[in-house]
């Protein structure tokens, strides 16, 4: 099996760009495949979908969950989206590996296709320069994707809240904020790859630079009377359901956080 590795020649074009598509990804895994999966990911997957427009910008395990792989990816917009995705998955590299891709899988269709809430709080373009496939694996950051649950048409609404309230309370315990996003109403451009339709979520991402920093960011914020009566209070009569927080550790190859 050939390996793909990056060199600082290579174009950063992919990933140097602002995507105003992004996919949340969420594959549910064969026991004791999550490995099997990120080696072949990070080995034989990046590049060749960069290559074709795409932005491939984190791969995570999920502390929380053992058999569950998640990942970003990012597009310039829903056209290109659709003819990215066109040529990755009719192309030799899909062909050659998708049988051992899919044989880690059980269900590979947890996909959230999601929008900045507003131009400036998506994700900053990703200038850091990709490891080599075979790089020490020494990152110790977490990411925290915290997936709110809204009724339809009430996402701008929610975004205004977040600004306003809920953010600089995480700023203030110590989080860094990467970015908010919303779900993309728009039809799924390339339905090979179905996507959670009919469904309106707000999403935010965190970094912290370590597991127990997150945890302190979580008493800070406990102890912030604030924040357990006023702002959580409202945030729970302005969603249907609990949050879902995915605490994320990136892949030696990751380009988050």
């Amino acid at each position: 099996m050939t390996s793909i590795t990056m060199d600082k020649s290579m174009p950063q074009a992919a990933h140097d760009r602002t995507n105003s598509i992004i996919e949340l990804r969420r594959y549910r895994l064969r026991p004791e495949a999550r490995e099997t999966l990120i080696d072949l990911f990070d080995r034989e997957f990046v590049e060749p979908q960069e290559a074709q427009g795409m932005s491939v910008m984190g791969q995570f395990r999920d502390l929380d969950d053992p058999n569950s792989f998640v990942w970003l990816r990012g597009f310039r917009d829903m056209p290109s989206r659709a003819a990215a995705l066109n040529s990755f998955y009719t192309g030799p590299v899909w062909a050659a590996h998708r049988d051992q891709a899919n044989g880690t899988m059980i269900n590979s269709d947890n996909v959230l296709l999601l929008r900045p809430a507003s131009p400036d709080v998506g994700f900053a373009p990703l200038r850091t320069m990709r490891p080599a496939f075979g790089a020490a694996d020494v990152r110790h950051g977490l990411v925290v994707a915290t997936i709110c649950y809204l009724a339809p048409r009430t996402d701008d609404e929610f975004a205004g809240f977040f600004e306003a309230v809920v953010k600089p309370h995480l700023q203030q315990a110590s989080a860094t904020v990467l970015a908010a996003l919303v779900t993309e109403q728009s039809p799924n451009t390339f339905p090979r790859l179905p996507v959670r339709e009919g469904e309106t979520v707000f999403v935010w991402f965190c970094a912290f630079p370590s597991l127990a920093a997150y945890e302190t960011h979580l008493a800070e914020l406990a102890q912030s009377e604030t924040w357990t009566t006023e702002v959580v209070s409202e945030m729970e009569q302005r969603t249907w359901r609990q949050n879902e927080v995915l605490r994320l550790t990136p892949t030696a190859r990751s380009l988050l956080p």
